[in-house]
């Protein structure tokens, strides 16, 4: 490599060094290389541990209303030409592309390798390797990645397992802690004892929700007649 090769190759990692140090500016970073990137981006902190494959920006596309978590790697290529190379004297590269669609979630510690399509309104379980496309509507986990259910089928199983697993919660601050659980402990847990008009000074409900306080204010209608109602159930008086 030239000298001059190499003093732009220093300057390239700097400036993502310097794109590492906040999602905003990693996600700007990544539309000036190339890569298409939708709206509404939530990207963990730790952008580090975040790699995304800019040797072949064109082919990754990344929808609206993605979360990505720690340690997601996106790969459009691979290395295995190397093994290739030495046994045939040959040169034969691989790529693929990677499509994200809109509103996915991705767990901690994801792999999507290349010629993989993701789509909309999708839940990539934690530690899951993409290896191949996952249709709409889907939850996908596992090494393989594979679909478990529809969202429609996990929407409903959670309605019922939040319930549970929320006076659950509450025992185990009782039981731990000996003392009963404040309100505050609950700002994931609040719209099972809240109805949709009301707020709370100590629970961040609006934020929470986002986009979606409009519709929740309207129509959210408490498992729970309130929060003492809600720690009776869980057997705390």
């Amino acid at each position: 490599m030239s000298g001059k090769n190499k003093l732009k190759s220093k300057i390239e990692n700097l400036k993502l060094r310097w794109a590492r140090t906040s999602p905003k500016r990693y996600i700007k970073f990544l539309r000036k290389k190339g890569i298409k990137i939708g709206n509404d981006i939530f990207m963990t902190p730790d952008v580090k541990s975040i790699s995304i494959d800019i040797t072949r920006p064109s082919l990754i596309e990344i929808g609206n209303n993605v979360r990505v978590n720690k340690n997601l790697t996106l790969v459009t290529h691979d290395g295995a030409f190397y093994v290739l190379k030495n046994l045939y004297n040959e040169f034969m590269p691989k790529s693929g592309r990677i499509k994200v669609g809109n509103n996915v979630y991705f767990g901690r510690n994801c792999t999507v390798l290349m010629n993989v399509e993701i789509g909309d309104n999708c839940i990539i379980g934690f530690g899951s390797v993409v290896t191949r496309s996952i249709p709409a509507n889907s939850v996908a986990v596992g090494v393989p990645a594979k679909v478990i259910c529809t969202i429609e089928e996990y929407y409903e199983r959670r309605k019922i397992e939040s319930v549970q697993q929320a006076l659950d919660y509450a025992r185990s601050i009782h039981e731990r802690f000996n003392r009963k659980p404040k309100i505050e402990e609950f700002w994931e847990e609040f719209p099972l004892f809240l109805k949709g008009d009301e707020l709370h000074e100590k629970l961040p409900i609006k934020r929470q929700l986002g986009k979606a306080y409009g519709h929740y204010k309207v129509n959210n209608k408490p498992v729970f007649d309130g929060f003492d109602d809600f720690l009776r159930k869980a057997g705390i008086e």
